[in-house]
């Protein structure tokens, strides 16, 4: 005998919920422009490592270069970028053999992405989420990313 599990509505995929350090939680992958204005949003269940959607987020768009943080080391990533023929600003993490040089000058333009998710945060239903669904919460993110395209 087989059974087949049936997702219920609200299913833990449907709703990007997961256990992390700090409890249930989701976690938001933002892409801004080089004036800190977002350009794409991605959900996934809290325990989610950032490197697994870096892909996924610059998918289908011209960029230049690549500002991010140690989190997006790994070869993969890097060979993807390269392909793009775009610069990598991305600080070498701890075991790396042989540090990557990078521009630290262009590396603290990353403040803008932090001063994007400090924008967001501004919204009570961002920072709370009262949504099940992540399709709702999504829909909510793009339009407080709307509004703040707005100011």
């Amino acid at each position: 005998m087989c059974r087949g599990r049936v997702k219920k509505n609200g299913s833990q995929d449907e709703q990007a919920l997961g256990r992390s350090r700090g409890g249930f939680s989701t976690k938001i992958y933002a892409l801004v422009d080089a004036l800190g204005n977002p350009l794409r949003f991605l959900l996934t269940a809290g325990q989610r490592h950032e490197i697994t959607q870096a892909k996924t987020l610059l998918d289908n768009l011209e960029f230049e270069q690549v500002i991010a943080d140690m989190a997006y080391d790994s070869n993969d990533f890097l060979d993807f970028i390269a392909a793009q023929k775009a610069l990598v600003v991305i600080p070498s993490r701890a075991h790396r053999t042989e540090p990557r040089e990078y521009d630290e000058y262009l590396y603290k333009e990353r403040h803008l992405v932090e001063c994007f998710f400090n924008k967001i945060k501004w919204f009570r239903r961002i920072f709370t989420r009262f949504d099940k669904l992540a399709r709702r919460y999504l829909a909510f993110l793009h339009f407080a990313a709307a509004l703040i395209w707005l100011k």
